[in-house]
């Protein structure tokens, strides 16, 4: 039996790839797993090759920095194919990379399964010519992108958003104030600076002013950030007290969150918590971007909903007073707040429904067969 190999580069990559292999390992206890990722994907039974926490990076000046080591990652892959006990390779987001890996794979004719595709709707079709030529099939999260795909010959199919079965054991408004301490009757903002170490660095001090902008409007108004496991917050920069590595107990919790643009936007859709989102980046980066990206939003929940949904405050924009006009109305009862909810659950019904782990593993075992 051939091994199924993954590649995640950063920690939501190796979420989502945990939820396959766990999904795999459910159908065929046998079957090898390795693959570059984390420790979600080590318990879920994959060996790993490299750890995600050395990968995650982003934007284009800041990948150039990492380039010795994908290389070496490059090649340490291209030996473990070239030994022929590779059945299938799963790739999961992470397009610098992982175009790069399906070419090596293609090469010596493994099958290529790509969960998570890249944003191709955003950055032109120049990358779906080639995705066609390299991918055997495309399991999509966005319900637009399989269309989208397959008018340019790529295999693919829309399997809902993995954020859904996260969802399932969501709790409710109460259970969420009970577990992080807060009072049923408090008004709640909650702040999504990022991810990574880099956008924590380029969004705290924004993220943090605009709290204390609406404390100062709002009496009694708390403040909680939402960081991934990993992250440390200088204290000094961050009065507001961290919550790791739960995100749909804060935005349940929460009246309003500012988010940095991205996933979070879409966890707050599922979730029904109003919000605003903000982004801020190199310069080069964000200069070289504005000229290539397609679409006219930046945050994924306005791009499901096709149109302005949650206000967006991109580099110069992100003013904290500025940010905290909009999230005002959205912490109070009232027209604002109920459109934005309507809008919420509309981009909710659009994600599909859960179950994507399952419906990419029941492909990846078909192709590593």
């Amino acid at each position: 039996m051939r091994e199924i190999l993954f590649v995640a580069g950063e920690a939501s990559g190796d979420l989502h790839a945990a939820g396959v292999a766990a999904a795999i390992r459910r159908r065929e206890p046998d079957r090898p797993m390795a693959g570059i990722g984390g420790s979600r994907m080590r318990d879920a039974g994959v060996t790993l090759i490299e750890d995600v926490e050395r990968m995650a990076v982003m934007g284009f000046v800041e990948v150039i920095r990492h380039v010795p080591r994908h290389w070496l990652l490059l090649r340490d892959l291209r030996q473990r194919l070239d030994r022929q006990q590779t059945g299938l390779i799963t790739l999961i987001d992470y397009p610098g990379f992982n175009m790069r890996v399906a070419e090596r794979a293609r090469a010596r004719g493994v099958p290529v399964l790509y969960y998570i595709t890249p944003q191709v709707w955003a950055w032109g079709a120049g990358r779906l010519a080639k995705l066609s030529r390299l991918v055997t099939r495309a399991a999509v999260i966005l319900p637009f992108e399989e269309p989208l795909l397959r008018q340019h010959g790529i295999d693919a199919t829309f399997v809902g958003h993995p954020l859904l079965d996260r969802a399932k054991s969501m709790p409710d408004r109460h259970a969420a104030r009970r577990a992080l301490g807060l009072a049923d009757d408090a008004r709640v903002l909650a702040l999504f600076p990022g991810s990574r170490a880099q956008e924590i660095a380029r969004h705290l001090e924004d993220f943090v002013a605009v709290g204390r902008e609406l404390q100062r409007r709002v009496p009694g108004l708390q403040v909680v950030v939402s960081v991934a496991p990993g992250i440390e917050l200088d204290g000094s920069a961050c009065p507001y007290p961290a919550v790791r590595g739960a995100s749909f107990d804060v935005l349940r919790a929460a009246d309003a969150a500012f988010c940095k643009s991205g996933t979070s936007t879409l966890e707050a859709a599922v979730a029904g918590c109003p919000l605003a989102l903000g982004y801020r980046t190199n310069r080069v980066t964000y200069a070289i971007a504005s000229r290539v990206v397609k679409v006219p939003w930046i945050g994924l929940v306005n791009v499901v909903a096709g149109r302005l949904v949650a206000p967006e405050f991109v580099q110069e924009q992100l003013v904290p007073v500025r940010v905290a006009d909009a999230l005002e109305p959205l912490l109070r009862d009232g027209d604002p707040r109920r459109r934005m909810l309507e809008d919420l659950a509309e981009v909710r019904s659009r994600l599909g429904s859960p179950g994507a782990a399952d419906r990419v593993a029941e492909m990846a075992i078909g192709m590593a067969r």
